[in-house]
């Protein structure tokens, strides 16, 4: 195997399960030291061997971590900000403070992890940002508003960063992952699944490590050239994929 990532130090966010925990082993087999973060994780201290506790939309235990790997390592290298969430409500009827929430958890807490990585990063003059987006970043389908909402910013975001950056030598990228197995997939609703599912042009859904080798990528020096990038999954979609209420809409995404 090539190590691209040798030497490389790592914060990976929401790392306890799915895309987070895949990007994470990956990151580890190509050798880079990695500190998997989680909101799920028992407070403790901070080290590669464990996975520290990390509430993204919170300023001060972003500080206490980035400063603590930078005690320790002297730098951080590399940031994949894939915390997130969703919820399932429409703009007619949702509930302001489940959309302050998810805004929170999808957009400011990737802001919050660039800013705590971004003057170092600068003053090294290198480092790699990836955010995980969502195809539902650049497409739309009826309901999950605030889901689109948040994720479009922080799309937009990964671009507006990538300008601002480029030339203190800091990539920032965006992946884009179409439906992909992880425990907020599984927990939802069957028919959604199979709707989703049935107009990938591959005929199934993503493995969590499948979005994590477009990340090892965009980590490493291979990818020394790209930034402001957005990796997505290609698909069709072609009616409503919320089963609750019909419609139809025609979507290239």
């Amino acid at each position: 195997m090539v190590h691209r990532l040798v030497g490389k130090v790592a914060i990976v966010t929401g790392a306890h399960s799915g895309i987070g925990l895949a990007i994470a082993d990956a990151f580890r087999a190509e050798g880079a030291t990695v500190y998997a973060s989680d909101i799920k994780a028992e407070p403790g201290n901070i080290s590669p061997s464990s996975e520290a506790r990390l509430d993204v939309t919170s300023e001060h235990e972003w500080d206490r971590l980035v400063g603590a790997v930078k005690e320790q390592q002297g730098r951080v290298d590399i940031l994949v900000n894939n915390a997130g969430g969703t919820n399932y409500e429409y703009l007619h009827d949702f509930n302001v403070e489940n959309w302050n929430s998810l805004i929170a958890l999808n957009q400011l807490g990737p802001a919050l992890g660039m800013r705590a990585v971004l003057p170092s990063m600068m003053e090294a003059g290198r480092g790699a940002i990836i955010n995980i987006s969502s195809i539902f970043g650049a497409r739309s389908v009826a309901g999950i508003a605030a889901y689109h909402a948040s994720k479009g910013a922080l799309l937009n975001m990964t671009r507006n960063a990538a300008v601002s950056y480029a030339r203190q030598g800091v990539r920032i990228n965006a992946i884009l992952p179409g439906w992909t197995r992880t425990p907020i997939t599984e927990a939802q609703d069957p028919k959604l699944n199979e709707e989703f599912i049935g107009r990938t042009p591959i005929g199934r859904g993503a493995a969590p490590a499948e979005i994590a080798q477009p990340a090892v990528f965009l980590a490493s020096d291979e990818a020394s050239f790209v930034t402001g990038g957005r990796t997505p999954g290609g698909r069709r979609i072609s009616r409503d994929l919320t089963p609750s209420l019909p419609g139809s809409l025609e979507l290239d995404i």
